[in-house]
């Protein structure tokens, strides 16, 4: 059997290796000693006072009946504070306050226009004492004629009315209608993100509310995703792609793309180009949301992945001053719209420029912060992300484009290889003529692996299809296929030397080639 052969293989090498036994226990020692430092290291890293750990943190139900009494008891007194500000039209401040001394003037002009008129003449008393019966007659048809326009009059006031209501109705929130007596369960949602942002004050979350709908008022933020070529030179930079486990959409942010210093100076050189960055950020937090499901049990909130790899550090006072602002935006007129932030690649001069930003973010903001070294980046992905979501420069198996498995296939399977030992991977080809594809990660690497096609016919020969290969520690997924011409199996085999357990994921499926007719 092809299995004894490969068991022999690995014993003439153990032999051989065995001979020098001396060196090999050296080798082993000094790597034991290696792995240990580094585990210290790594625990060293995760002790600073900075990492902030939010692995119990679970997002609260949208669900009345999951409510608190006291959270109910909010909720309604905000509906009703929101449902008469929108029914007065008191929502938007400052735009009543800009009209008040416009609306002032008017009043007073019209009052003393008033007073004038009212001012007896001696000459115009005489005149009107001399006015014969058929000019008293005549001056009664203009009554007649303003009693008849006064109906007219009449009948434009309910077009007003229906105006004002049509534009009391048409007040929304991320196509939310916020008017709680329409009946809307989205309506709820919105107001209990806004309530949870202010730890369900309601005085602060409907303040709260009434600046976020001025600002993207002023900003006109509802018009932003038809705003072409913003940022196109930024998309590398921040981007959605793909769902955690829970279905949060995932967004990436990438600043260390701005390591490339023509594009730095273009988004953070000028004032006109900081301004865009913030107002293209905006965007890409908007066509975030478009992915939720706005109501009770729908995922409203997205998980955010911030890669700190070759991130500019915290000399760039352009990048620093931009982001500080970005954050501020985010947090003041997007309460709870993100699960939890995973900082991965986290350098240790972040811990220092953390720092400056903690001030402007909540302690329930803060709580969703979860940090990885670049060691741990896909162990602690894999925490929150199925393997198939993750790209592989993360140590994931989503490829670009992928033309041969998708997000939808699943089908990852998880093996754990004990410290010294071998696992082989089989993956069945019995017809002749099948392809068979493979994906294939182990977390941590520092493996030894190898391909190999063993055929059901004791006689016929092992086909190697990969070369045994050390693997290192920033290897990504594997990927390979091998088309058979006899019946057997594809064997992967994963050698571990160290004295670390390790996983492995992967994947596999198989298509026949079309028989000739």
């Amino acid at each position: 059997m092809a299995v004894e052969v490969k068991s022999d293989g690995a014993q003439m090498a153990e032999s051989v290796d065995a001979s020098p036994k001396a060196e090999e226990v050296a080798e082993k020692q000094k790597q034991q000693e290696q792995e240990q430092e580094q585990e210290q290291q790594e625990e060293e890293y995760s002790a600073v006072p900075a990492v902030a750990k939010s692995a119990s943190f679970k997002e609260e139900s949208n669900f009345l009946s999951d409510l608190k009494e006291s959270e109910r008891k909010a909720l309604t007194e905000l509906r009703a504070k929101v449902e008469e500000a929108i029914a007065e039209n008191k929502l938007f401040r400052k735009e009543t306050e800009q009209e008040k001394p416009e609306e002032k003037a008017e009043e007073e002009k019209a009052k003393a226009e008033a007073e004038e008129a009212e001012k007896p003449d001696s000459v115009e008393k005489e005149e009107e004492n001399s006015e014969t019966i058929h000019e008293a007659a005549a001056a009664k048809k203009p009554e007649s004629e303003e009693a008849e326009a006064e109906p007219e009059r009449k009948e434009e006031k309910p077009a007003e009315a229906v105006s004002e209501e049509k534009a009391v109705e048409q007040v929304s929130l991320w196509g939310v209608p916020l008017l709680p007596s329409k009946g809307s369960e989205r309506t709820d949602v919105i107001l209990l993100k806004f309530l949870r942002a202010r730890d369900f004050k309601v005085k602060d979350a409907f303040e709260m509310l009434e600046k976020t709908l001025q600002w993207r008022k002023d900003s006109n933020i509802d018009s932003i995703l038809d705003e072409e070529g913003l940022g196109s030179d930024l998309d590398a930079a921040c981007y959605m792609d793909g769902v955690d486990r829970e279905g949060h959409p995932v967004c990436y942010n990438v600043p260390g793309v701005f390591e490339d210093g023509e594009l730095y100076q273009k988004a953070f050189g000028t004032e006109e180009g900081r301004g865009n960055f913030v107002r293209w950020r905006v965007r890409v937090m908007e066509k975030g949301i478009e992915e939720l499901d706005l109501r009770p049990g729908g995922v409203t909130s997205i998980l955010q992945i911030m890669d700190l790899k070759n991130s500019p550090g915290p000399s760039k006072k352009e990048l620093r001053a931009t982001m500080k602002q970005v954050v501020q935006l985010l947090q003041d007129n997007y309460p709870e719209f993100v699960a939890r932030t995973i900082f991965i690649n986290v350098p240790f001069w972040y811990y220092a420029f953390s720092a400056i930003l903690s001030p402007f973010l909540t302690q329930r903001t803060k709580s969703k912060f979860v940090f990885a070294r670049p060691a741990k980046v896909t162990e602690t992905l894999l925490k929150y992300i199925p393997a198939e979501a993750i790209p592989i420069k993360y140590g994931g198996l989503k490829r670009e484009n992928d033309a041969e498995f998708s997000v939808e296939d699943g089908g990852v399977t998880e093996l754990i290889i004990k410290a010294n030992s071998t696992e082989n991977i089989e993956i069945p080809a019995p017809e002749a003529g099948t392809t068979v594809i493979w994906d294939l990660i182990v977390l941590g690497w520092e493996v030894n692996y190898k391909e190999e096609f063993v055929p059901t016919d004791e006689g016929s020969y092992t086909i190697i299809v990969k070369k045994e290969k050390k693997m290192g520690p920033q290897e990504e997924a594997v990927r390979n296929s091998f088309k058979n011409y006899e019946p057997g199996k594809v064997v992967l085999t994963i050698e571990n030397n160290t004295f670390k357990k390790k996983k492995v994921l992967y994947r596999y499926k198989a298509k026949n080639s079309p028989k000739e007719c």
